[in-house]
């Protein structure tokens, strides 16, 4: 029986157009790797030039017909003499980065194609951003294949300026082995055998150097197991999960994550059998001794190398989604098998693709790469990214949409994570609401401008204050004047003005008091974090439906005069989006008298005793 052959996955990558799928097909009809009876096809399918087609080939011969623009990259695999290849063949529009950055993360070297043709200055935005991502994911070997040199006279002058641009991108992003050289996919020079047309060419063919890559050998590390899921019945309890480094055997000690309870293994399943040991991308199912409470999002770990555990980090993160990223957004955060709450609490740099250096930033666009903190609400188990890409990528969701919005890579945890713990004070908010003789909740009132909000609340106020309760009005404008008056009104400053007023109604509510809102808290992401921040049963939104024509009408400020005639910037309602309640707590009829709208809320309250 002859040795197993070596697995290299590949990532093939580059701008549109630039001749991926060509040049993949090449090497499987080059270099004999498809089946003798499949050959043949190739005469249906042929160029203008009469050439035969090779990415028609790769459509035929291996069924996969991918579109221009594909949802996710499309994977292909095939063997040579010595070797097995899983291809990653990425979309190379830029509206597709994300599909660029999954096929990344899988992958052991990178394939990034450039047309000489479109390099008449700066090397292209694209293969720009796909050699620094491919340097984040810890990809350690790249080539930069240069294409169409059939149509550039095979020019060497034009091939070393390019090598030279190559070069001098990734020098400083650590790969460990960078080649360069010139093909012709669609004629075959230099992709698996010499061309005539470029003596001057006497390194490797681009065949060549991929045979000769070695996939990074995985260190020998300590055990680490996400648990995905668990498997119960009546008799049964089994973690199941694959295995990401390490091995474990029965009667194994183990640790879980974050939870910290021990056990040690009683027995191993597999879909073959009941091994005594398992390793590194073993899928299994783990009996412990002990019937613990541990489920999915835990970690199951060698107690002799316990992963560290933090709530804070600092990432590099590449940002997938046309709406921007804000400081004070908060996401879902997915880590493994975990999931928490992320809040964004600061941009620190992006990168410029044209110098490469970081930037200052306020925020991140759609494709930008940059440097971020992140807040979450629980402390998860980790490792940076470089050492492990399974415990230190996540990627961030919309927590409306479910929609991913960035992928990132945890370089270290910040130091607040370790040195900052909350104290349990004796008096808590039960105590605080006791002695008031109240439940302590927040009322948060959203609605356009001159919607009625303010005066409504107002309303509440004097009669539940009439009624002995202690309550405090705590109103977007006034809290500009002082804590939030370093802010604006662009989006970022809308966010960190609705984070800020939501901490301080939280502190309120703590203090036993009944606290009224009042902000226009345009975004429905906002909102919702809003309401994460509360205790189920304290925090209740009242949406204020007035239309905008009736809101324009009051006025009573003039601002919407001034922002209908051009003077105020990112105006709600008119410059600005504002993103209506779909299911609040009370959904008043902003039109009614303002008396009727006060026994809406009065009988709402007293349907919450």
């Amino acid at each position: 029986m002859g040795r197993e052959k070596t697995l290299l996955r590949l990532l093939s990558c580059g701008s549109v157009d630039d001749g991926k799928s060509t040049l993949i097909g090449r090497i499987l009809y080059d270099c004999g790797t498809l089946y003798e009876d499949q050959l043949t096809l190739l005469a249906k399918e042929t160029t203008s030039e009469g050439l035969p087609d090779f990415s028609c080939l790769l459509d035929g011969l291996l069924a996969e017909r991918e579109q221009a623009i594909t949802i996710d990259a499309a994977y292909r695999s095939f063997s040579t003499a010595t070797r097995r290849y899983l291809v990653a063949d990425a979309p190379g529009h830029e509206q597709y980065t994300r599909n660029m950055v999954t096929a990344a993360s899988h992958a052991d070297a990178a394939l990034i194609l450039i047309d000489a043709l479109r390099v008449t200055g700066e090397l292209l935005p694209q293969t720009k951003r796909h050699s620094c991502i491919c340097s984040m994911l810890g990809i350690t070997d790249i080539v930069f294949a240069v294409n169409k040199m059939d149509r550039c006279a095979y020019s060497e002058q034009v091939f070393r300026s390019i090598e030279d641009k190559c070069r001098a991108l990734v020098a400083p992003l650590g790969f460990r082995n960078v080649f360069c050289v010139p093909v012709s996919a669609l004629r075959g020079d230099t992709v698996c055998s010499r061309s005539a047309h470029m003596p001057w060419y006497t390194g490797p063919t681009l065949f060549e150097i991929l045979e000769g890559l070695e996939p990074p050998t995985r260190t020998e590390q300590p055990f680490r197991m996400p648990v995905q899921w668990v498997a119960r019945s009546t008799d049964f309890r089994g973690l199941s999960g694959t295995i990401i480094a390490g091995s474990v055997a029965a009667g194994s000690p183990v640790l879980a994550q974050p939870s910290g309870v021990y056990s040690r293994i009683k027995a191993i399943t597999t879909f073959d059998g009941s091994p005594t040991t398992a390793g590194a991308e073993d899928a299994v199912c783990l009996t412990l001794e002990d019937d613990l409470d541990i489920g999915r999002g835990e970690i199951l770990v060698s107690p002799e190398a316990p992963l560290e555990t933090a709530d804070h980090f600092a990432a590099r993160i590449v940002w997938l989604d046309e709406t921007e990223l804000q400081n004070g957004r908060t996401y879902i955060f997915r880590l493994a098998t975990a999931e928490a709450q992320a809040t964004l609490t600061e941009i620190s740099s992006a990168l410029n693709l044209q110098s490469m250096e970081e930037i200052p930033a306020k925020s991140l666009k759609v494709n930008d790469i940059g440097m971020v903190k992140l807040s979450l609400d629980r402390p998860l188990p980790f490792a940076p990214f470089k050492e492990s890409p399974d415990l230190g990528g996540f990627i961030l969701v919309d927590r409306i949409s479910g929609n991913t919005l960035g992928a990132g890579m945890i370089e270290f945890a910040l130091r607040r994570s370790h040195n900052i713990f909350r104290h349990d004070f004796t008096l808590d908010k039960r105590a605080y609401a006791a002695q008031k003789n109240q439940t302590a909740r927040t009322l948060w009132f959203t609605g356009l401008s001159a919607s009625g909000k303010s005066s409504l609340a107002d309303l509440v106020a004097k009669s539940l204050f009439a009624a002995g309760k202690h309550v405090y009005i705590l109103d977007g404008d006034n809290l500009r004047q002082g804590l939030n008056r370093d802010l604006g009104f662009a989006e970022r400053d809308r966010v960190e003005n609705i984070r800020r007023a939501s901490e301080v109604a939280r502190i309120l509510t703590d203090a036993g008091l009944i606290v009224l809102g009042t902000f226009i808290s345009p975004y429905r992401a906002d909102r919702l974090a809003i309401r994460d921040r509360f205790n189920p049963g304290e925090f209740f939104e009242i949406f204020v439906d007035t239309p905008l024509e009736e809101c324009i009408r009051r006025d009573p400020k003039g601002l919407y005069k001034k922002a209908l005639a051009g003077h105020i910037p990112n105006f709600t309602g008119i410059s600005a989006p504002f993103e209506a309640p779909e299911n609040p707590d009370l959904h008043l009829n902003g039109t009614k008298p303002l008396e009727a709208l006060l026994q809406d809320v009065l009988r709402f309250w007293e349907s919450l005793k």
